[in-house]
């Protein structure tokens, strides 16, 4: 069944229910309220005829064998009014009035006159008669103190029934009424929704938005998408990796300005007066450039496509390849090395030296296990612990030795706030590394870290053996685009990025150069702050 159909369907169904309850309720509440009507109406009309001298008068006439003259007088005002019958008795039950003449005289047809005549109690039943069921009311003629008869004002049931459907139509036309404008509208919504998803199903419209982002992710160029208010409304996973977006997650950066993140590509799609235009930008020491398309409607423009990549020249090109070439070269001599220790290992097998090749594994693999034990035992979020291991084993690598505190100790946190305790720790941790390493002349390079969340608060310590900050940035090392590297290569986003999360947080970030001629960056954040953005 299609959506619409679907839709249909059951706001119909509500309707009917909604509308077949509330007209039950409706009827039911009417005809008890007139039936209560009625009984309220007559027993007044009752006790009013049982009070009248007239009356009176005749009834002690009557039970004294006396002549009276009450049938005229009592039809009198039965005409005047909507009662049925105006029946008088005396206190044999035996009737003065009736509106047959010839059933005056006869006892009173019913056994629930009995309480009137007996006990002088005023009610309304509901009984048949000589003229049918009808709503009888009764009131006691009282003369002295004693019960002399009784009045007994009669609706016929046929009379309160016309009356009643007579209203249960009026109101039948207005739930009809009612009805048919709720099918209306309806039809009115069903059409609106045609026409806004041209008339496509929602699994197929979801199809379409998760092929839509799978394309786009698949593209290697940067690719924005803004509104006329330059607000980001789609963005690809090669542009997050090359802004600095504050927060990782792609909706964290929907409906966020584009200036927030790059201010000289703003500028650029600002510039280009709602037309293709092409110009470059610069992302920290990176140029690129961006290609701008037009989003336009019969109503106007509604906002940009951006599609930016590196504008790298053949010596830049030429440096990224020699650095891929420095790093292979790297490899191929940890991959000589670890090949030369099997050699070693072999030998000792060979020629029986038993201990000491369980010496030489114990020695290569005692310091692995620490790290992975003291991970493993104090390091419950499991993201993070990964994230050690992967950097121990690139500091492995490298050729920077990677201690990791005694006293490490971190909790399990939610999906959300676990990656950006990896986003903050992988930078430092890699600034850190390539700072130990680019300063292996000097000092043996090392990486140490500290993590505790024992306390009320967070603390994330990372401390190289580099060289350190240099003094006219030291000032600005936090700000985007600002790098203590020498190289062409990206940077200055890092430090940026973690500083973003830090604040995220409301948290605080600091460094210093300590007495050991280290370089220690810190992060301390409140536990309150991270369990109000679970």
């Amino acid at each position: 069944m299609k959506l619409k159909s679907y839709l249909a369907l059951t706001t119909a169904a509500t309707s009917s229910c909604i509308v077949i309850a509330v007209t039950t309720a409706i009827f039911f509440l009417l005809q008890n309220s007139h039936i209560e009507g009625i009984k309220a109406r007559g027993l007044e009309l009752a006790r009013v005829v049982a009070c009248d001298p007239v009356v009176i008068d005749a009834v002690e006439a009557k039970n004294s064998g006396q002549a009276y003259d009450l049938q005229s007088y009592v039809e009198t005002i039965r005409t005047r009014t909507d009662a049925s019958y105006i029946v008088v008795v005396d206190k044999k039950a035996e009737r003065l009035t009736h509106p047959n003449p010839d059933r005056i005289g006869k006892h009173f047809m019913g056994d629930d006159i009995i309480p009137a005549i007996v006990d002088g109690a005023e009610f309304s039943s509901v009984a048949s008669g000589t003229l049918g069921k009808a709503i009888r009311n009764f009131s006691p003629i009282i003369l002295n103190g004693e019960i002399i008869g009784t009045v007994t004002i009669g609706y016929l049931s046929e009379k309160a029934s016309t009356i009643l459907y007579q209203q249960f139509g009026y109101i039948g036309l207005l739930i009809v009424l009612v009805y048919l404008l709720a099918i209306g509208i309806t039809g009115a919504f069903v059409f609106k929704m045609k026409r806004t998803f041209l008339d496509y199903e929602p699994e197929f419209i979801v199809n379409k938005f998760r092929e839509h982002e799978m394309v786009l992710n698949s593209i290697r160029d940067a690719i924005i998408a803004v509104d006329h208010n330059m607000n980001i409304t789609t963005i690809n996973n090669s542009a997050l990796k090359l802004l600095s977006m504050g927060v990782p997650g792609r909706y964290d950066y929907v409906n966020q300005p584009l200036s927030r993140y790059s201010a000289p590509l703003s500028h650029l799609v600002l510039s280009s007066q709602e037309a293709f235009h092409q110009g470059e930008f610069n992302i920290g020491k990176i140029n690129y450039r961006a290609n701008i398309y037009p989003i336009k409607n019969p109503k106007g423009p509604r906002g940009h496509v951006i599609v930016f990549f590196a504008n790298l020249d053949r010596n830049e090109l030429e440096t990224e390849v020699t650095n891929l070439k420095n790093y292979s070269a790297l490899l191929r001599s940890k991959t000589h090395e670890y090949s030369n220790k099997l050699n070693a290992l072999s030998g000792m097998l060979q020629i029986g030296k038993y201990n000491e090749a369980v010496d030489f594994i114990q020695q290569e693999t005692d310091r692995c296990q620490s790290i992975i034990r003291s991970i493993v035992m104090s390091v419950t979020d499991s993201a993070v612990a990964g994230l050690l291991l992967a950097k121990f084993n690139k500091a492995s690598e490298i050729g920077v030795k990677f201690t990791i505190d005694e006293d490490i100790n971190l909790s399990g946190y939610e999906k959300n706030i676990s990656e950006k305790f990896v986003t903050m720790l992988g930078n430092l941790i890699d600034n850190a590394l390539l700072a130990s390493w680019q300063n292996r002349e000097q000092v043996e390079p090392e990486v140490q870290v500290y993590l505790s969340d024992r306390s009320n608060h967070i603390i994330i310590e990372v401390q190289d053996s580099g060289a350190g900050v240099p003094e006219d940035i030291t000032d600005r090392i936090l700000e985007f685009g600002v790098s203590s590297k020498n190289d062409d290569e990206q940077n200055g986003i890092g430090l940026y990025l973690v500083k973003q999360l830090v604040d995220y947080f409301h948290g605080n970030i600091d460094w210093e150069r300590t007495e050991q001629n280290t370089t220690l960056f810190s992060i301390y954040l409140d536990k309150n702050e991270i369990s109000a953005h679970d």
